[in-house]
């Protein structure tokens, strides 16, 4: 919802025109001052700071974004647990994330109609050792669904727009989160991250997005969380794979030094390309790490 109207179905309005996603989190966040060199990253300001989250999600609203991604991407029952937060306390900070996105559309009092999808983030977010950005961790498909399977439920449940399965490393888990979410009564995307035109566990993208051709409840299908250079062709292959409304919200470009928890290398994010990008079918288009409001703002504007 937004201020004082009900939003379309998100997959009706992609039937007609291209949305504007947020951009990052984090980086939104740390420019406002807060520290976030935790193994929670953002999501420990759901406990700590949650006002400052709602604020984070107005500013994209207000640059022009559509949709807000959820700060769940990295709140896992594990993760909070081993900062002894027990398991319903958990389940409420994970839910609230939907809620807190909720109040900044609210906020933002636009006349447009304004979407809320909820995070959830591979398993390798919840080991904060960079394996996003690798896969294979180890599990067969069973054990990541196990894993995924509580938090979704509970996300599912604060009744969000659509959730978004995002920086998806290779086709285990892409397959353990497709079984995850079947009956959960919310539709959903999905989004690889990508290098070198393939899955970062090194999958053909054919494969990977043919995984969704078929499932009803995916309702776009894409990469996030790699380099802009990388989407033109990811989006081509998406869309004549699926046949689905196509999502791509890259990073800056830079890489993400997980021992030195911290982005290395030049920016290299162009909000021209965003209209490359819908031409090939893309339909939600933003960015992710390091992508921040005033980027969004090009974008809206390159697409309106």
């Amino acid at each position: 919802m937004t201020s004082g109207t009900t939003s379309p179905p998100l997959a009706s309005a992609l039937a007609s025109r291209t949305l504007v996603l947020d951009g990052g989190m984090s980086n939104q966040l740390e420019a406002a001052g807060y520290d976030l060199g935790d193994g929670l990253w953002s999501a420990r300001l759901l406990a700590e700071r949650p006002e400052a989250i709602v604020a984070a999600h107005l500013a994209y609203f207000r640059a022009g974004a559509d949709v807000a991604i959820t700060a769940s991407y990295q709140a896992t029952f594990e993760g909070f647990r081993a900062r002894g937060v027990g398991r319903e306390r958990a389940a409420g900070l994970i839910g609230a994330s939907v809620g807190l996105a909720r109040e900044a559309a609210r906020r933002a009092g636009a006349a447009r109609p304004l979407w809320v999808a909820a995070s959830v983030g591979p398993y390798g977010a919840m080991l904060a050792d960079g394996s996003e950005y690798r896969g294979r961790y180890g599990l067969g498909v069973a054990e990541l669904e196990r894993f995924h399977r509580p938090r979704i439920e509970v996300l599912a449940g604060a009744a969000p727009d659509v959730l978004a399965l995002e920086t998806v490393p290779d086709t285990d888990e892409a397959v353990a989160l497709l079984r995850a979410v079947r009956g959960v009564g919310v539709p959903v995307w999905l989004s690889y991250s990508v290098a070198g035109g393939r899955t970062r566990a090194g999958q053909p993208l054919e494969e990977a997005f043919g995984l969704v051709a078929e499932v009803d409840q995916v309702i776009a299908v894409g990469v996030n969380c790699c380099a802009p250079g990388e989407v033109a062709d990811a989006v081509a292959v998406a869309a004549r794979v699926t046949g689905k409304p196509v999502v791509a919200y890259p990073n800056s470009g830079e890489g993400w030094d997980a021992g030195a928890r911290a982005w290395a290398g030049p920016s290299c994010f162009d909000a021209g390309a965003v209209r490359g990008w819908r031409d090939g079918g893309a339909r939600l288009v933003g960015g992710c790490c390091r992508v921040g409001p005033e980027a969004i703002a090009e974008v809206a504007r390159a697409l309106r």
